[in-house]
């Protein structure tokens, strides 16, 4: 039996890039596109897409929080609700915090990491989301 990838998707290359010789967008499809829509969840705020308020992972609210397992179970939740409601096309199997202890902490930043099927295909992937505290003051 032949899977449908087209249920993967295509859709804008993200942040949207235009190529002048043919005059239209780049477009990313696939495995490239979830990567590229998870990014997009997880960086949007609640309440910053109009028509969506909903829409969104609202993970600046942990920004300088105390990153203990109370919060890292916060965040796990976040993330898996947005997931759960806006990236139909996957199956979260786990979701990791960086620890209380890393070093990666003591440098203002923290890394979501989540491992998901796509079920239409049966394929597992990784997909690694880096938070740095300097995003948030505009000086990376």
């Amino acid at each position: 039996m032949e899977k449908n990838i087209d249920f993967l998707g295509t859709g804008w290359s993200f942040p949207p890039a235009f190529n002048i010789v043919a005059r239209n967008v780049e477009m990313v499809s696939d495995v490239t596109d979830i990567g590229q829509s998870l990014n997009i969840l997880l960086s949007t705020t609640l309440g910053e897409r109009v028509m969506q308020p909903e829409y969104g992972c609202n993970l600046a609210a942990y920004l300088f929080e105390s990153l203990n397992t109370s919060v890292i179970g916060y965040i796990k939740d976040r993330v898996q609700n947005a997931i759960l409601f806006y990236e139909p096309r996957i199956s979260v199997e786990k979701i990791t915090v960086t620890p209380d202890n890393s070093p990666e902490l003591l440098e203002g930043r923290f890394t979501i990491s989540i491992e998901y099927v796509i079920p239409e295909t049966n394929s597992r992937f990784n997909y690694v989301y880096n938070y740095y505290e300097n995003e948030a003051l505009g000086s990376v």
